[in-house]
């Protein structure tokens, strides 16, 4: 039986309702990415990912109108040139192309279920579940990102603010001899990934305020604004967060959200 299931989906139809429809389908692939706020459109701008998925793992083209001349123009996968949180929507044609629909390949039967995080393993074994499903992951997945991430109707915030970096493992091995309990994620033979929340909370930032503006108590990536700080405000927040790093760890953050000048 062929195991995969091929959807095309509006730009302007709301991620998480369209991962819970997935859900309720057995369509397996994206159920990592629950919660993640935002619209279908958006998902291969940013590359979204979280819990060990990314979402460049699922599409299989992303179809867009050409501002200039009108006419629909399709990407493929590899036409998008997917990286880390990246893509070519975010650099070479940025502004350039309305994204319209997004086209996936999922699981039907035979689903490769992400549950190798710590946080989701946690969640599940506090559920005393071993063998869990698609939803299951979604419930630890939306569970999870609840206790630790600000809802943006309540607390301006913009979700994660950096990128985890990627280092060396020659670098992240220095790191272990100063901090034993860095955590850090193998990417590749020479390459390890380092959760940023983890650095700004090791240098003093978390749950730290200033004025109308600080970083969240629950999670150090994301900046919150309390009411009426300025976007210029966040901004030197993150660039002096960025110093700090740079200074304590010798590693660079490189900023996720696009920043409008």
């Amino acid at each position: 039986m062929n195991n995969a299931a091929y959807l095309t989906v509006n730009a302007g139809e709301n991620w998480h309702e369209f991962v819970l429809w997935c859900i309720s389908q057995n369509y397996g692939g994206i159920e990592n990415l629950s919660l993640i706020p935002g619209y279908v459109g958006t998902c291969p701008i940013q590359n979204i990912g979280a819990y060990g998925v990314e979402v460049k793992d699922t599409i299989t083209k992303v179809e867009t109108l050409d501002i200039e001349t009108g006419k629909l123009v399709q990407f493929s996968n590899k036409d998008c040139n997917f990286g880390y949180r990246n893509s070519i929507f975010k650099n070479e044609v940025k502004g350039k192309y309305i994204i319209t629909s997004v086209s996936f390949k999922l699981t039907k039967i035979h689903h490769k279920l992400n549950s190798s995080y710590g946080a989701i393993e946690t969640e599940l074994s506090l559920k005393q579940i071993s063998k869990p499903s698609l939803k299951d992951i979604s419930d630890a997945v939306i569970s999870i990102r609840k206790s630790k991430l600000p809802d943006p109707k309540e607390i301006g915030n913009s979700g994660s603010f950096f990128k985890n970096p990627i280092i060396s493992s020659s670098q992240y091995l220095k790191l272990q001899k100063e901090y034993a309990r860095i955590p850090g994620y193998k990417i590749s033979d020479i390459e390890v990934k380092i959760p940023a929340g983890w650095l700004i909370e090791r240098a003093g930032f978390k749950g730290k305020r200033y004025g109308e503006f600080g970083v969240h108590d629950k999670q150090a990536l994301v900046l919150v604004n309390y009411g009426n700080a300025s976007g210029k405000e966040i901004y030197q927040l993150a660039q002096k967060i960025r110093e700090t790093i740079i200074k304590k760890f010798e590693i660079t953050l490189e900023i996720e959200v696009n920043i409008i000048k």
